[in-house]
């Protein structure tokens, strides 16, 4: 099935959910803000498959069939515009962080509005998420949203320090992506679980399916990084080795004795030499980095859709399985 064939039956189950969600997010901004109606518009209309919210409303619509609920809850589509603002606001300062003038192939709103307002627009995306989210008066969702944004934090500070270094460890690697993808999926995966009323046990499985689905589309990323043309990214390929930013496909390549001596130099010298970012992608492919991270993205999907057992059979269930196959799908 063509990929795109896969998401839209991976999104169907709450297809209008999504739609009610995506008219109500742009009068939030715009609404409190004239002056962040037009970035509101860039920020929401971006082309982005908003997969985080549909991952909310499918936790949700498959644990209300689970405990045989009539519909999902008015807490449970504010949540879904929680987790969505949250996950804009990180992409907005990563953008300012980054310097970065496109993404998802259109132009920034710091590379249109400037810095200021890109910075204020995050804020006020994290402030105006922060206090949807303790309105939902629920202490357990309260804490695990709150951990996510302090979680960014510590994923972009430990990238930041940690440019260039060839020393970086898998388990070190893996800590940055749950920080900065992971956390919020699995938290709000669990959180959509809490306001169904399911079981402790279903609860800690939601988290699992978040954590292990978001390790698995982070990792996917990266091999995109160093796979997929500069048009299919939406920004420079190798942008992220390029900037230091070490990721599975190196640090496993960075194992093979027959590239590990010339992908250090390399990476020594900080791509100063023209064409040497170029030889560092070709030295990945050959040392077999690919294969491995490959190789792990398949095993956290496969660890991500053993959560979903305790789960009984719903469309949105089977959307959940199908989420799966569709971030790994991207690597193949």
């Amino acid at each position: 099935m063509p990929i795109q064939d896969v998401l839209s039956a991976v999104v169907a189950p709450v297809k209008h959910d999504m739609e009610l969600m995506n008219t109500n997010i742009k009068n939030i901004v715009g609404n409190r803000h004239p002056m962040l109606m037009a970035a509101a518009e860039q920020i929401f209309g971006a082309g982005g498959k908003k997969l985080r919210p549909v991952l909310v409303f499918l936790v949700a619509r498959a644990t209300a069939a689970h405990m045989q609920m009539r519909d999902i809850t008015d807490k449970q589509r504010r949540l879904a515009e929680i987790t969505e603002m949250i996950h804009t606001a990180s992409l907005v300062h990563d953008d300012v962080l980054d310097e970065c003038d496109t993404r998802r192939g259109k132009k920034t709103i710091n590379s249109i509005y400037g810095t200021r307002v890109a910075v204020l627009a995050g804020d006020f995306l994290f402030a105006q998420s922060s206090w949807f989210l303790a309105n939902l008066d629920n202490l357990e969702v309260i804490k695990l949203i709150s951990q996510v944004i302090a979680d960014f934090a510590n994923g972009e500070i430990s990238q930041a320090s940690s440019l260039f270094d060839t020393d970086v460890t898998l388990e070190q690697y893996s800590d940055k992506s749950f920080y900065k993808t992971a956390s919020l999926i699995a938290a709000s995966c669990r959180s959509a679980a809490v306001f169904s009323g399911v079981s402790p046990d279903i609860k800690e499985a939601m988290y699992a399916y978040g954590k292990h689905l978001g390790l698995a589309f982070q990792i996917v990323d990266d091999i995109l990084d160093f796979t997929q043309s500069a048009e299919q990214l939406g920004k420079p390929q190798g942008q992220d080795l390029a900037s230091g930013n070490l990721t599975a496909p190196i640090i496993f390549a960075l194992r093979n004795p027959l590239v590990k001596e010339e992908l250090l130099d390399i990476l020594s010298s900080e791509f100063v030499e023209e064409g040497s970012l170029e030889r560092a992608l070709h030295l990945v492919q050959l040392g077999g980095g690919l294969d491995s991270a490959r190789a792990l993205a398949q095993q956290e999907g496969e660890t991500a859709l053993a959560a979903l057992a305790c789960l009984s059979d719903s469309p949105a269930k089977r959307s959940l399985q199908q989420m799966v196959e569709y971030v790994l799908h991207r690597i193949y």
